[in-house]
């Protein structure tokens, strides 16, 4: 089996910083996409941003120049540095990740973290 631990998430005040990580681990041969989403009440879960092994990244367009995704691929970790942070942005954040477990299947397993509240206060 795989986990994904999230940590980092808080209350902030509007303007301030918080950087969310992700761990990976159990049975892992390695790692394609990871990435962030979240979900404010009443709302549906939306993309944040994404990242590639390689490290191309993709981001919501209400975050960019904002925040910041990057990743560890020994530690098989995730990070999303959060700057400028606004009411808006509140919300449970999860991390996804797209795990090869097998040297001999490509097969892409799905996981989700269990999610890290960011609060932002105005």
């Amino acid at each position: 089996q795989v986990q994904l631990v999230e940590s980092g998430g808080g209350l902030v005040q509007a303007g301030g910083s918080l950087r969310l990580s992700c761990a990976a681990s159990g049975s892992i041969r390695s790692i394609n996409a990871m990435g962030w989403y979240r979900q404010a009440p009443g709302k549906q879960r939306e993309l944040v941003a994404t990242i590639t092994s390689g490290g191309s990244t993709n981001y919501a367009d209400s975050v960019k120049g904002r925040f910041t995704i990057s990743r560890d691929n020994a530690k098989n970790t995730v990070y999303l540095q959060m700057n400028s942070l606004e009411p808006e942005d509140t919300a449970v954040y999860y991390c996804h990740a797209d795990v090869i477990r097998y040297s001999w299947s490509a097969y892409e397993y799905s996981y989700w973290g269990q999610g890290t509240q960011v609060t932002v206060s105005s």
